[in-house]
């Protein structure tokens, strides 16, 4: 039997193009379901924290946040916003940045590698980035989490535990630490295979291409040791 391709992707809830990487990576993958010989994949978030200097209660918008840590004007964060916005469309995302509340997301991916060890990371990981970016939630907020964790099943009073105790904030200095080993210095980023790397919230069809093309090497591999 061929071992599943293995997708490693490093990024923040907080960052846009991390949402539609995700996004499209999730599309790819679905058209590559549909062959007759559907590629096989797992795949793990790992921990990668854009701006861990950010407070948890931001004061101002993502357009304040971008104007002062980008040292852009307000004029052109708001450009950029739109532009993102747009693109986030063009994936099936609907983003309200006017909503949105900046801040530090050390604690949402605490609560990451809490779900990783329940086996619910994958649900955890899109329900958050949507309630960031589509709702509006405070995702810095200890009851905002835990009420987040319990929408998709896991344990209300684990994880707040596991949250007030840091359980697995090792794991998230361990997954930036494999990021620094690796060279990763922006997310999103897809490490398949643990040889490849894919930069940036690539197409649907990149996603799908990468894919195919790992399987097909996977049952050369399986051809080659049935031969020896």
């Amino acid at each position: 039997m061929t071992d599943a391709i293995k997708i490693d992707v490093w990024s923040d809830i907080a960052c846009p193009w991390c949402y539609i990487g995700k996004r499209n990576l999730e599309t790819g993958l679905a058209a590559a379901a549909a062959d007759d010989d559907a590629p096989q994949v797992e795949v793990t978030y790992h921990s990668f924290e854009l701006s861990p200097d950010t407070p948890v209660d931001f004061e101002g918008g993502e357009a304040d946040y971008l104007a002062t840590h980008k040292g852009i004007t307000p004029a052109q964060a708001s450009q950029m916003l739109e532009r993102v916005t747009g693109v986030a469309a063009d994936a099936g995302l609907e983003y309200r940045f006017d909503l949105l509340k900046h801040t530090n997301t050390v604690k949402a991916h605490e609560l990451l590698h809490f779900a990783k060890a329940n086996g619910m990371q994958l649900p955890l990981a899109e329900r958050l980035m949507s309630a960031y970016f589509t709702e509006g939630r405070h995702l810095g907020e200890d009851d905002e989490l835990v009420a987040l964790a319990a929408e998709v099943g896991l344990d209300a009073h684990a994880a707040r535990t596991a949250l007030e105790q840091h359980t697995y904030l090792d794991d998230v200095r361990a997954d930036e630490e494999q990021a620094r080993a690796y060279g990763i210095n922006g997310v999103p980023f897809f490490v398949i295979d643990g040889k490849y790397g894919v930069s940036g919230a690539q197409p649907a069809d990149a996603f799908a291409q990468v894919v195919r093309q790992v399987w097909a090497e996977h049952a050369d591999d399986g051809d080659d040791e049935a031969v020896a």
